[in-house]
């Protein structure tokens, strides 16, 4: 690929002609798979809106590659970072500590930065980045003065303490203030607002844009099961076992239990968790089917009877967006996300959320749970109407922010 020496990048030519627009999504994503996942739905969109807009992704996802990608949307690996049980991290593969690690991955980022030269770059969920990574490039976009810089917050971050608490410590307000022209959050301020307790300025506040939800479409297939199901899916499945291990706890204290499930592990369920699960469903005589990983959740969802699920952004707009009776099993840590989330969607009437406290960890709750999901009313029957308008939304941000750019060219 040939790069452009011109400085600030927005002109191809000495006539002052526009090139082609370029966006950058940054998703660090240490573990699992909800980053990428988000930035490639979000940068599918913009590329569909606009045929000669280009996207690349920057992520730190061990399983990009099993994820196909749009034409004109492309991603870059960033050395991988695991974290240990204690909550400390380390390289994934090299024999690097996590300091050396980070500093790869900063001059990685930064020199995809200069190279590339996005007009817009869009970062998910940290201000600045895995470790603080992304600072040597937003320090140089900064001084540069010619990228629009956005960063993009899910619905629900975490608790309002835990969140301020965390982000204080990262100086991510700082830089918020500092950096970033936008801020869309992916959800409506009306069902939550995912920055409470954070001390924003109104300067910070006027910046923000509440986009809705990321609708997801179904891709046909051909191979589907024949008979009816439900869907139980763990998301990436790092930490679903408990989950999973509910829902076959349900299928074999009952005999008579439907519909059938079709369990999707996700790529994070290993070892021997994994192998124990894949026993006791060979035991279970094909009431329930299970396989690894699929990257086009949507359409099995959009053909199940319903969904048992832990409660990610992702999944959450999936369940939106096929309108499919969702019981959740929400995580609690490390993070309150799942469960804020799952108890504010059952407030209005969206899901059903399978509460410990509650539902207790009963096998019978879950098994009645499941047994009523066909008959559960879907999230279109609930109090709550146009949550899924988010790529719309960004849509349209993507074109207005590259229309002051072309003015300001122009100028």
């Amino acid at each position: 690929m040939a790069f452009s020496n011109n400085p600030s990048g927005r002109a191809a030519n000495s006539s002052r002609e526009p090139r082609a627009p370029r966006v950058l999504f940054y998703s660090h994503d240490t573990f699992g798979l909800g980053h990428l996942r988000r930035s490639r739905t979000m940068a599918a969109a913009l590329t569909a809106s606009d045929d000669q807009m280009s996207a690349l992704i920057i992520t730190g996802s061990p399983v990009a590659g099993r994820f196909t990608f749009p034409e004109r949307v492309d991603y870059v690996r960033l050395p991988g970072v695991t974290k240990r049980s204690d909550g400390s991290y380390v390289s994934e593969k090299l024999s690097f500590d996590i300091e050396e690690t980070t500093v790869i991955r900063a001059g990685l980022i930064k020199s995809l930065v200069e190279l590339f030269m996005p007009d817009i770059i869009v970062v998910d969920k940290e201000p600045t980045g895995f470790r603080g990574e992304l600072r040597p490039a937003l320090e140089w976009l900064h001084k540069k003065g010619n990228t629009k810089l956005i960063l993009g917050l899910r619905d629900v971050l975490d608790g309002p303490d835990l969140l301020a608490e965390e982000w204080e410590r990262k100086g991510a307000v700082q830089a918020m203030e500092k950096y970033y022209h936008e801020i869309w959050v992916y959800g409506l301020k009306s069902v939550y607002d995912p920055t409470e307790g954070l001390p924003l300025s109104e300067s910070v506040k006027r910046r923000m844009v509440w986009t809705g939800y990321l609708r997801r479409e179904a891709v046909t297939r051909d191979e589907m099961p024949e008979a009816p199901y439900i869907l139980v899916t763990p998301g990436g499945g790092g930490d679903g076992a408990a989950m999973v291990d509910q829902v076959l706890l349900a299928y074999e204290k009952d005999p008579t239990l439907t519909p059938a499930a079709l369990l999707v592990y996700g790529p994070f369920l290993t070892g021997d968790a994994r192998a124990d699960f894949e026993r006791r469903v060979a035991n279970l005589n094909g009431r329930v089917m299970n396989v690894g990983f699929d990257s086009r959740m949507e359409s099995l969802m959009a053909g199940a009877q319903g969904v048992v699920a832990m409660g990610g952004y992702n999944t959450f707009c999936e369940i939106l967006s096929c309108d499919v009776p969702a019981v959740i099993v929400p995580r609690t840590v490390p993070r309150l996300e799942q469960y804020i989330r799952a108890s504010r969607a059952q407030e209005l009437g969206l899901v059903r959320m399978f509460d410990d406290k509650l539902d207790g960890s009963s096998v019978d709750a879950m098994i009645e749970a499941i047994r009523s999901l066909p008959s559960q009313p879907p999230p279109s029957a609930g109090r709550y109407a146009g949550l899924l308008g988010g790529l719309e939304c960004i849509v349209g941000r993507t074109k207005a922010l590259l229309a002051q750019e072309l003015e300001v060219e122009q100028a």
